[in-house]
């Protein structure tokens, strides 16, 4: 009798916003708050830049040049796993899947694939804010006094400063996906 694979679930929330607006200082605010909170947490980071962390003349380099789908990097106290995937690009399910489960996954970036996001809104930052079109985005995190103005109901609209009312919102609200 074959064993299939339990498809497993895991929860997930996004931190969107644009560029400038601090999402990852609010992360890197989150992170702790929540392990605080006894919660393992892991991260997703998705760029629209092209970043490589090979060098030219490292071995792992030569590997991946050479046609090696995947290559581990390890190191007595961290590995990193690259992975080529030149015919699709990645989907925010097939990263998920290649988590190991914690009680939550935040994820910076994605956010037109995140089914529950916060936005980071500054009007400082001299952009529209996202939740003008995006209908996966379930709350507003500013700092700015005259927002909550407008940002329309049924939005909830948080203190972008009250880092423990933010982690208190996300997990109430952080959605459970299928995993695998």
């Amino acid at each position: 009798m074959a064993m299939t694979n339990p498809i497993r679930h895991q929860a997930i929330f996004g931190i969107t916003g644009r560029s400038g607006s601090g999402k990852t200082h609010l992360l890197a605010r989150l992170l702790p708050a929540l392990r605080a909170r006894g919660l393992r947490v892991s991260t997703i980071k998705h760029t629209h830049h092209a970043i490589d962390i090979d060098k030219p003349g490292k071995d792992s380099f030569v590997h991946r040049e050479a046609g090696a789908s995947e290559v581990m990097l390890a190191t007595p106290d961290r590995w990193v796993l690259q992975h080529t995937q030149p015919d699709a690009p990645f989907t925010l399910p097939d990263l998920l899947a290649r988590m190991t489960p914690v009680d939550l996954i935040l994820i910076e970036g994605f956010h037109t694939t995140v089914p529950a996001c916060l936005e980071i809104y500054r009007p400082s930052v001299g952009k529209d804010p996202l939740f003008m079109t995006q209908s996966n985005i379930v709350a507003v995190a500013t700092d700015a006094t005259d927002a909550p103005e407008a940002v329309p109901a049924p939005l909830a609209t948080l203190d972008l400063n009250d880092t423990e009312a933010l982690a208190a919102f996300i997990l109430e609200r952080a959605v459970q996906i299928p995993v695998g």
